[in-house]
């Protein structure tokens, strides 16, 4: 296929999904009131009609190399949007060569047999679309939203580069300086950047998770060309990615079109499988860092949790939610408004394929006494595991996940995203349609088992980021 150069703009629209509950009549003036309740309280205690169902409709086909293909035809806008995830991410990679996924993101824009250095970009942009590229601990992914009359674009620039990219050892070197860059100015040279890797460390006791995506300048520097040879003819093969196509086409002459492109690249061997298991931590874990350019302490508190899409990780993100979602959330009218310790605090889950982390992270006010604040997060679990957990509580966060699902699904890249992502963590792109019948399920004795199991001091690691001036002048 030859590249063309044809500047095509469309009118970029999409079906917006909109939940609204509906409003009651306001009792009569006359009847004595009770005292008022917090605003959030009284949307959640109306009578709500069930959600609309959102349904996002798709079809999986396996191509003969492996490639797992996910199908969503929606003519809802003349546009469409490609994802391409690959199995692999930091946890990946072995000791010493931290980095590599990262690294490898970058190299994939550097042009390949029939693309030249750079022009992935141009003609995506020429063509009226846009594109990029990210990864984390579990996976790598690449994608691109083009108007539908350039469907095989994206198709070919894609299937170009898995086939045949150029790993050179100019283009290798470029990109090595670009990361390590990128590393000066978003951890090294940025308040609390180094927060989160010492985290980490501190927290995980084996190697998959215990190190940051980015990876350490060392790893970086002693790269070498053919190491990245090896990382692409390892991760990098059909029977290692799951594509992903939502938009305006048919299905049949778009599986006809990935099938011309993708099924004669061979298949690879599979990768060499992880083990990102973890031990019981049996005690807490603390330590106390400087930073140069942090203006306020900030406490960040972890407790190891299980992986995503199980029934304890979800109970434990509608507890974050309750902890943290919000002006009307526990610790945010504790710490935030009522004691003033606090000018920020969040909380919540990640989602990993291996064990994850729940975090409760509190910026502090200067001159503020940190052990005090600890024990106001202490002390607000403890009320979870014993106390009452209103039904305003948990109907807030339902109606803030529908919310929150129903943008996620507004544009087709978001829809593409999402199934390439719930096809490799969990070999389940139906998760996108079932995802919130999990949050609906959870209740207020869920979020009281999951808060005795894991929110405990023996599964607790506390790091505290103290600005450097400062250091050693604050109770630690």
């Amino acid at each position: 296929m030859k590249i063309s150069n044809v500047i095509f703009s469309a009118a970029m629209a999409a079906a917006v999904f909109v939940y609204a509950p509906s409003s009651e009549a306001a009792a009569s003036a006359k009847k004595a009131k009770p005292a008022p309740k917090p605003a959030a309280q009284k949307a959640a205690e109306k009578k709500i009609p069930p959600a609309q169902s959102v349904e996002v409709p798709f079809r999986v086909f396996m191509l003969k190399n492996g490639l797992k293909v996910i199908i969503s035809e929606d003519h809802a806008a003349p546009t469409y949007s490609l994802n391409v995830t690959y199995n692999v991410g930091s946890r990946d990679e072995p000791p010493g060569k931290t980095g590599f996924a990262h690294l490898f993101e970058h190299m994939m824009f550097q042009g390949s047999e029939n693309v030249g250095k750079g022009e992935h970009f141009i003609v995506i942009s020429n063509n009226g679309g846009r594109m990029n590229g990210t990864t984390n601990a579990d996976r790598t992914n690449y994608f691109e939203t083009l108007p539908k009359n350039q469907l095989e674009l994206a198709l070919f620039l894609e299937a170009d580069r898995m086939r045949s990219l150029n790993v050179t050892e100019e283009n290798f070197e470029n990109q090595r300086r670009t990361v390590k860059e990128e590393r000066r100015q978003s951890y090294d040279n940025r308040a609390y950047g180094k927060t989160g890797e010492v985290l980490l460390d501190l927290a995980y006791d084996r190697f998959p998770y215990k190190h940051s995506t980015i990876g350490s300048m060392e790893d970086l520097d002693k790269a070498t060309v053919e190491d990245a040879r090896k990382f692409f003819a390892t991760y990098y093969a059909p029977n290692n990615a799951v594509l992903a196509l939502v938009g305006d086409f048919n299905t049949e002459e778009a599986l006809a079109l990935i099938k011309k492109y993708f099924e004669d690249i061979p298949a690879h061997a599979p990768p060499p499988p992880v083990d990102a298991t973890e031990p019981v931590q049996k005690a807490e874990r603390r330590k106390t860092i400087e930073d140069p350019f942090a203006q306020t302490p900030r406490i960040d508190i972890v407790f190891k949790i299980p992986p995503g899409n199980t029934p304890d990780w979800y109970a434990l993100d509608v507890l974050g939610d309750v902890l943290t979602s919000g002006d009307s959330s526990r610790l945010y009218q504790l710490m935030v408004k009522e004691k003033e310790v606090a000018v920020g605090v969040s909380a919540g889950p990640d989602e990993r394929r291996g064990p994850a982390l729940f975090y409760i992270s509190v910026s502090v006010r200067p001159g503020t006494d940190l052990a005090e604040v600890e024990k106001l997060v202490y002390g607000e679990l403890e009320r979870v595991k014993t106390g009452k957990i209103a039904a305003w509580e948990l109907e807030k966060v339902r109606m803030q996940s529908r919310r929150q699902r129903a943008q996620g699904l507004y544009s087709t890249q978001s829809r593409a995203n999402q199934l390439g992502h719930y096809a490799v963590y969990f070999n389940d792109p139906s998760l996108v349609n079932t995802v919130q019948a999990k949050i609906e399920r959870v209740g207020a004795a869920d979020l009281q088992r999951v808060a005795r199991l894991y929110l405990k001091p023996s599964n607790r690691t506390v790091l505290t980021t103290l600005p450097k001036s400062a250091a050693g002048a604050t109770s630690k």
